[in-house]
């Protein structure tokens, strides 16, 4: 097969990549990243870490159609990389080494798509009307319908997996129109787009941000992307640290899908998604999704560690609070009335200790909105919730000596891929294989029928993990044992929930 070309709006081409070795195939796969001598023999030269042209998909599987076996045909798990839609890839040398998901009978599918100002910018206009990466990862999904049964995949058994912006990316393709029936079941981690922030038409003051770092013209819109069209692509991911306004990384979401005016285009994104998750009209699809019991350590250490940023976060907590954790900036009594809440809250008393500035962060960005997706589903179809919580010997966060501070963000996903900057592939000598065993194994249960139990393996027969309802707020506890409880976090949410209040009447 040849490259497959698909045109853009700036990009020459986006190409897909897919393996054709079947000698590879029957090797152990994953520890080949892209610059990697042995990995170009079997795929097309890929570009740097770097590049516009980056549509790129790494199909991996253990049995491709033959002439002896021509009726391969396995569920596939797509993986939707997290990185806050400004960073990472699905690359194997960043998160998304295959091996683990290689010892299941599936085939495993990640790709790159379009980041920061090259994927998400919108001045809400028909210049620009944002969302081409979600388009991206749209375009990937028709690709496999038409594609994927030519490597043993299940054109009808599609499962997306998503971390952060992955989930988030999710979580929208439920509601969108363009996503519609392109995939059958949905594995949400650490990231839901049903949060307390809102969904713009247009991002234009990212838009200038964005001319002036790269010294274009910030005033008519015509001029402002006539220059940055010109631009390198280099030029725009050197001038991301600038493109945040406090701290090292602040908002995290800075780039935001955005409910697209109708300019005669295909939109993503139509309406708010929380409306249209309130209306119950989003895809009716069997459902995972949780989260990590610490999640977000890594933003409020880096607050804490630095004396200048923290005295500016304390003394101006009402400016900063609305930007760090993703509601109406604008300094009005309600604003102002959310941030005196939250401080009260978090920090009853002086001074900040990480635990509690982790906690608001965490619950801000991840916490409630998942929350508050799993009680908007929970009526429609079927979810199974979850709080990681496994302390392995590895982790993103060590603090404050050589050991883990928790269960953060990223930290499970190293049970599901090898991550080389993270962690080395888990051996018979490492004690948490046996956590990759078990979600790679819940998870693909879940690939094959919608439900992650399954009592004919021993590994899973005596996991009972009960889907969520209203009445009964089941949540599977992944520890040390893997346990059902009830009720997660229901004490923080409740802030969150009468701060930021829904109408749970249907809106027409």
């Amino acid at each position: 097969m040849s490259l497959v070309d698909f045109k853009t709006s700036r990009s020459k081409a986006l190409h897909g990549r897919w393996h054709e070795s079947q000698e590879y195939l029957q090797r152990q796969v994953g520890f080949l990243a892209c610059n990697n001598d042995f990995f170009s023999k079997y795929y097309y030269a890929c570009d740097a870490d770097v590049s516009e042209d980056c549509l790129r998909l790494n199909i991996y599987t253990k049995d491709l159609p033959s002439e002896s076996n021509p009726n391969v045909k396995k569920p596939v798990i797509v993986f939707i990389h997290p990185g806050g839609f400004y960073s990472l890839s699905g690359q194997s040398k960043n998160f998304a080494g295959p091996h683990y998901f290689m010892d299941r009978s599936i085939v495993l599918v990640t790709f790159n798509y379009r980041l920061g100002s090259l994927g998400f910018l919108s001045t809400g206009t028909k210049e620009a009307p944002g969302n081409l990466g979600l388009k991206d990862q749209v375009l990937l999904l028709k690709w496999l319908r038409l594609h994927i049964s030519r490597f043993g995949g299940d054109p009808s058994s599609i499962t997306l997996l998503g971390y952060g912006a992955g989930g988030f990316s999710i979580t929208l393709h439920l509601v969108s129109p363009m996503s519609r029936n392109l995939f059958h079941k949905a594995i949400i981690m650490s990231g839901s787009a049903t949060g307390q922030w809102d969904f713009p038409n247009h991002q234009m003051h990212l838009a200038k941000r964005q001319a002036h770092l790269l010294q274009c013209p910030t005033g008519n819109l015509t001029d402002i992307m006539k220059c940055l069209m010109q631009k390198h692509h280099l030029e725009f991911a050197n001038t991301l640290p600038y493109m945040f306004e406090f701290g090292r990384q602040n908002p995290l979401m800075l780039w935001k899908p955005v409910v697209e005016k109708d300019f005669g285009q295909e939109r993503f994104l139509v309406e708010h998604p929380v409306r249209t998750y309130q209306n119950g009209e989003f895809m009716k699809i069997p459902i995972i999704i949780g989260m990590t019991k610490d999640e977000f350590v890594g933003p409020a250490l880096s607050i804490l560690e630095n004396e200048t940023i923290l005295d500016t976060f304390e003394h101006n907590f009402h400016k900063i609070a609305p930007i760090c954790f993703l509601y109406d900036a604008n300094n009005n009594s309600k604003s102002l009335n959310i941030s005196d809440e939250l401080w009260k809250f978090y920090f009853k008393s002086k001074p900040i200790e990480l635990n509690d500035l982790a906690h608001l962060y965490s619950d801000a960005l991840t916490g409630f909105a998942t929350h508050r997706f799993v009680n908007l589903v929970a009526r429609y179809t079927k979810i199974y919730y979850y709080q990681f919580s496994y302390p392995g010997q590895r982790s993103y966060i060590y603090f404050p000596d050589n050991e883990p501070y928790g269960v953060v963000h990223h930290d499970d996903l190293m049970y599901l891929f090898v991550i080389p900057a993270v962690s080395r592939i888990f051996t018979e000598d490492d004690d948490e294989l046996h956590m990759a065993t078990i979600l790679t194994k819940m998870f693909t249960a879940f690939a094959y029928k919608g439900d992650p139990n399954k009592p004919s393996d021993e590994k899973l027969r005596d996991i009972r993990w009960r889907p969520f309802s209203y009445k009964r707020q089941y949540y599977l506890d992944i520890g040390d044992n893997l346990v059902m409880r009830g009720g997660l976090n229901l004490q923080r949410y409740e802030l969150w929930k009468r701060l930021f209040p829904l109408n749970w009447r249907r809106l027409n």
